[in-house]
């Protein structure tokens, strides 16, 4: 491989640069991941070499300053692929030989690759539990390695917890505005942004409460069981070929016997009509019917009166607002299949800054962009089971009537204890969403519940600022003085 340096792209008529040396596909393995980062980080990770400062212990916290627009609080998720990413952290020599023969590194340090041809994750990682409800400034996870390790890890920590912390919270969202007895299916595989982010999307909308996703290989590689309908494309081609949409029916219910069919194909009334005297006679059994367009609320209710016992699920980009609304307007739906809206939106934007270098506290003080510095802890109280108020402290701190939410998962590059199943997740999202203030859950101008700091994280801001005051507000939470 080559990259021309005048160009900072691959040309794929250069001559020294063979046509095999191309990955059209674009696959990426785990074996691929070290190099699924920005090049900064490698440059970054090369002058930290030659500096002498690899292997001074640096702390990165990985955190947002502001919640999505609308967004009352977010559920952290991701965790698994950044642990499972941290262990196989490695540098092939094919690897190692690929970036030499950019040129980017000409005048790195030797020792550079000499790191890169040893790298293992050898730092640990405090982080708070999946399922977790997060708000703006508090740290989802901290890095605290070797200054090469933890700067190198960054691209691909916030790629898996940013997107998997978006699908997780709209999938909490969803769950909690359509209840605890709709049936949701996560339907978002052909939006999502690429195969890999399909994959984890459902995971994400799983453990946030979702029963069940219609991407086969994702359900399969959880140990779940795949859930779906049927597509208008079946309807249509045997309604031409064998004369009705009734025939259609018969067909599916020929190799699945009562699964759910889609009744809005032509016209979703005269369907239901037919489906009812089937149902009726004794001729058939129907597990569902799914409507994916028109007026849903007029549909469904109709529908409903024709075929009362059958469950109705609706689609067709739908979102936690609209689902609201199908409800406020007496819907007669019992299930929702969740795609577009599910796996796109407003991005998490989780940012990774140093926090302390060689226990020396650091900061950002950028305008609009300060950080708080030193390696920090939450301390959540709760009254009634609901949150009171966190508290955002320093890790040396203690607390007798809080909670701290960061707790270690990796010590030394090894894992503290055994990946959490789908269904503890799970739980403990739905009780972190029902311990929300009712406030924070709106889906309409949605308010945290309030955020102070400590006192002595106070103080320390004051020093590292150098004298000036700690700032009353950062990017929306009062400063506790």
């Amino acid at each position: 491989m080559r990259i021309a340096p005048d160009r900072n792209r691959l040309q794929e008529g250069d001559p020294k640069q063979p046509q095999s040396a191309i990955d059209r596909e674009l696959t990426v393995s785990c074996e691929d991941n070290s190099l699924l980062t920005d090049l900064y980080q490698l440059t970054m990770a090369a002058c930290y070499v030659g500096e002498g400062l690899d292997r001074r212990p640096g702390s990165f916290e990985l955190f947002v300053r502001r919640l999505p627009e609308r967004f009352g609080y977010l559920i952290a998720m991701g965790l698994e692929q950044a642990l499972e990413y941290l262990e196989k952290f490695r540098f092939s020599q094919t690897q190692i030989e690929a970036l030499k023969a950019t040129g980017i590194f000409a005048h790195a340090p030797e020792e550079f690759w000499s790191l890169l041809a040893e790298a293992r994750f050898t730092g640990d990682v405090w982080a708070v539990a999946e399922g977790t409800a997060i708000f703006a400034n508090e740290p989802l996870l901290r890095v605290e390695a070797p200054l090469w390790q933890a700067q190198l890890v960054e691209t691909y920590l916030l790629n898996a917890i940013n997107y998997q912390t978006l699908i997780a919270t709209r999938a909490a969202r969803m769950r909690d505005v359509a209840g605890p007895e709709a049936t949701l299916l996560e339907f978002g595989t052909r939006r999502a942004f690429s195969p890999q982010g399909a994959l984890w999307a459902a995971r994400a909308a799983l453990a946030a409460g979702l029963d069940a996703t219609s991407n086969v290989l994702a359900a399969l590689k959880l140990g779940e069981k795949p859930s779906g309908t049927m597509a208008h494309s079946l309807v249509m081609a045997l309604t031409a070929l064998e004369g009705s949409e009734a025939e259609a029916f018969t067909a599916f219910h020929r190799y699945f016997p009562g699964a759910p069919l889609l009744i809005d194909t032509y016209d979703t009334v005269a369907a239901a009509q037919k489906l009812s005297q089937r149902v009726q006679s004794g001729e058939m059994q129907l597990a569902g019917v799914r409507l994916d367009s028109g007026d849903l609320v007029t549909l469904s209710q109709q529908v409903r009166s024709l075929l009362p016992g059958v469950p109705i699920f609706a689609s067709g980009d739908l979102d936690e607002w609209e689902i609201a609304r199908l409800k406020a307007a007496g819907a007669g739906i019992d299930g929702y299949g969740l795609g577009t809206k599910l796996v796109t939106g407003s991005p998490v934007n989780g940012v990774y800054k140093l926090v302390e270098i060689d226990s020396i506290p650091t900061m950002k003080q950028s305008s609009s962009k300060v950080t708080y510095p030193g390696r920090k802890q939450i301390f959540r109280a709760f009254e009634a089971s609901e949150i009171r108020r966190d508290i955002l402290g320093l890790m040396s701190e203690t607390s007798t009537d809080s909670h701290p939410l960061l707790q270690l998962v990796f010590k030394q590059g090894q894992r503290v204890k055994p990946p959490e199943t789908l269904a503890e997740i799970r739980q403990r999202t739905a009780n972190n969403v029902a311990s929300l203030p009712r406030e924070t859950r709106h889906l309409d101008n949605p308010i945290p519940p309030p955020i102070e700091i400590s006192a002595s994280l106070a103080e320390l801001t004051q020093k590292t600022q150098k004298g000036n005051s700690v700032p009353r507000q950062i990017r929306g939470h009062e400063g506790k003085q």
